[in-house]
């Protein structure tokens, strides 16, 4: 029988300690991905600017309505980054917890 004092030796804590590192190994590929490529989630195009001050004043409505409707478009982006980001966090826990049943069943 071995001590609850040595955790190398404890099943469970090992169980745990793996399970932890799963945990951590799929926050920190959630985290590091590049967001373009977030589920469903399409960045907006950035609104192109003229260089010449005269372009700028002749399209002043349509350069302001295609910078007006980037900001919408970016907002909403940025709303299904973080709705992604979730889903992904509770699957990431969900498969965590699944691990770690897979790992307590064959510890039996």
């Amino acid at each position: 029988m071995h001590s609850k004092n040595n955790t190398a030796a404890d099943p469970e804590i090992q169980v745990m300690t793996t399970a932890m590192r799963t945990w951590k190994l799929a926050v920190w590929m959630m985290v590091s991905s590049t967001p373009g490529f977030a589920q469903g989630c399409a960045a907006p195009a950035v609104p192109f600017l003229p260089a010449d001050p005269a372009d700028i004043r002749t399209y002043a409505d349509i350069l302001r309505a295609d910078f007006e409707a980037y900001f919408v478009d970016a907002n909403a982006y940025f709303r299904c980054l973080e709705q992604e980001r979730n889903r992904a966090f509770v699957e990431a826990q969900d498969v965590t917890a699944a691990y770690a049943q897979m790992l307590e069943v064959l510890r039996e």
